[in-house]
């Protein structure tokens, strides 16, 4: 979120009600990320002295499964263009990750940032990089009219190495002779009706050989101490310096086009310019999701697996607190980034947590259980409804499906008992409902046509039995 004017117009109220239109209810953990989001904003325009010191107020959603903690994360993060990544807590007490191998989800967030960056850059470049892509096909569809090119100008690097090592790095710089000047005029009217030809996709089926870059690596994949902690790999480093290996491909034209502009696009784009960018943005704006945080929530005094759980708490804590983590792109400070951090804690609490931890999560919002009302309106109002969903699934196969108001409400009646019955998974349910319920139109629709109509007696004819059976409906629902 920055100071620009899309950022102006996403003011607390503009954020909770985007985030109405993909999750139900849940309207005090909207609130307290929007404020959060919407401080972002405020910080850049605070005085300069003052911008440092004020830190983002993480928060601790407390919920349990399927009610929407990881959505609210993942949908605010799309909204405002923020790299985001989503990490498991319980994922550093597996075998092998202790200590520092908890940074990683810092340079998750920051080749996320990479990624975004370098797509922004890309689509800026996108209009020049198609022309010269057609450009290089016309090349290969009609050599005769390239233009004469200058020698290629030897790499300084492989030219060394050439000296010390023999003449295989020689003979990978040697530039190819430019071909013979042809008639200009007769040159640029066959470039020009071909070039009409290429873009309006007339030679798109045609098969033609190209030359395609691959770097060039060692064949060693050497890893110094600490590489795999984010340094880099040195194959990569040197591979860099190394002259770019041509490979021949018989591709389409339609192909060869899109590998030219893949090319040609990343020949403009600055990388280190991307790299500098998606530095900023993951330490000035990124988002962490920690969820499962109650699973290394041990209780003060305990002993065995609990020591583990603190053990990762404690190595939670520097990245939260604000530390430099370093990635093969360069160095990351974490003290601006937004921490929100999820959990069930049905078998422990927040004050589980080790103290320090706790006071990294100043605010804390608790979601609510989902009811009868919300699965109805789950099912038919956001923007991504599974009823939606299915319809448009099935008529991609010419089936008509629809769903009656008697029907929704039968179904979140149903999905509302299994949860009670057996374990509460929250919104998920209604996936396994609605699977089981269209399972035979899932399966027939190939062959048959017929509009299904789904009401309540068509909703208890297929889900009843199973329901009513609370030993069969924890095995298939």
């Amino acid at each position: 979120m920055n100071g620009s004017p899309q950022a102006l117009e996403l003011t607390p109220r503009t954020i909770v009600a985007e985030l109405d239109k993909y999750i139900v209810g849940q309207a005090k953990a909207k609130r307290a990320v929007a404020i959060a989001m919407r401080n972002r904003y405020r910080r850049e325009h605070v005085r300069e002295d003052l911008r440092p010191e004020i830190i983002p107020k993480n928060i601790l959603m407390i919920g349990p499964t399927g009610v929407g903690k990881t959505e609210i994360a993942r949908r605010l993060a799309s909204l405002t263009g923020a790299p985001f990544v989503k990490v498991e807590a319980t994922k550093y007490t597996e075998v092998g990750y202790v200590g520092r191998d908890v940074e990683s989800m810092v340079r998750d967030l920051v080749e996320q940032a990479v990624r975004m960056v370098s797509e922004e850059r890309r689509g800026e470049v996108e209009d020049v990089a198609k022309k010269m892509a057609v450009e290089r096909v016309i090349d290969v569809l009609h050599p005769e009219t390239r233009p004469p090119s200058a020698q290629g100008q030897p790499n300084a690097f492989a030219a060394t190495l050439g000296s010390i090592f023999g003449s295989y790095f020689q003979t990978q710089q040697q530039p190819q002779p430019p071909p013979a000047p042809t008639a200009t005029a007769d040159a640029q009217a066959t470039r020009e009706q071909a070039r009409s030809d290429v873009e309006r996709g007339f030679y798109d089926v045609r098969l033609v050989e190209i030359e395609v870059e691959e770097a060039s690596s060692f064949p060693i994949g050497v890893i110094g101490p600490g590489m795999d902690q984010g340094g880099g790999d040195l194959g990569e480093m040197l591979g860099g310096m190394l002259p770019k290996k041509r490979v021949r491909k018989r591709v389409t034209v339609s192909e060869a086009r899109r590998i030219f502009e893949q090319e040609e696009a990343a020949k403009l784009i600055d990388m280190d310019a991307v790299k500098r960018e998606a530095i900023r943005r993951a330490g000035e704006n990124g988002i962490i999701f920690i969820d499962e945080i109650d699973k290394v929530a041990g209780r003060e005094g305990a002993r065995g697996p609990d020591v583990s759980r603190e053990g990762v708490q404690r190595d939670i804590l520097p990245i939260v607190e604000g530390s430099t983590v370093n990635t093969k792109h360069g160095p990351v400070k974490t003290d601006h980034v937004l921490f929100i951090a999820a959990g069930a804690f049905h078998m422990s609490k927040p004050s589980d947590l080790i103290p320090e931890l706790q006071g990294r999560f100043p605010i804390r919002v608790e979601l609510d259980s989902l009811t009868a009302e919300d699965f109805k309106t789950i099912l038919t109002q956001p923007k991504n409804a599974l009823t939606e969903q299915y319809k448009a699934l099935l008529a991609s196969e010419g089936v008509s499906v629809d769903f009656q108001p008697d029907g929704i409400e039968q179904l979140a009646q149903f999905a509302m008992q299994v949860n009670d019955q057996t374990e509460n998974i929250g919104a998920r349910r209604l996936h396994t409902v609605l699977e089981r319920l269209l399972e035979d139109v899932s399966y027939d629709a190939p062959e048959k046509k017929d509009p299904v109509v789904v009401d309540a007696a068509y909703v208890r004819t297929k889900l009843q039995d199973i329901v009513k059976d609370a030993d069969l409906s924890s095995y298939i629902l």
